[in-house]
């Protein structure tokens, strides 16, 4: 269904609210509805990822969890330079497509 535009009625916490006001404010977004569709696109697309890996997230679950039981654990700077390898591998392969 292009170009069917839907409402929908949201109710917030004030908490909440007051967020997205303020990030409307200084951010480069136009309007609260425009916050909304980038915040909902970018939690769609982390979703859809969680869905597509989650056999390989398991498995690292339980590779480090196995890891963890033998006293084979990496210190913190070990882990976060591996986590931001995979990250920028990821965003690198996400500007292909």
């Amino acid at each position: 269904m292009l170009g069917v535009a839907l409402s929908m009625t949201i109710k917030l916490k004030p908490e909440l609210e007051t967020l997205i006001k303020r990030d409307v404010q200084r951010g480069p977004y136009r309007s609260v509805e425009e916050f909304v569709e980038s915040a909902v696109s970018m939690l769609h697309e982390q979703e859809e990822w969680l869905a597509q890996n989650r056999a390989e997230i398991a498995e690292k679950i339980e590779e480090g969890y196995n890891a963890a039981q033998q006293g084979e654990l990496m210190d913190g700077g070990q882990l976060r330079a591996r986590m931001e390898e995979r990250k920028q591998a990821w965003m690198a392969e996400q500007h292909r497509e």
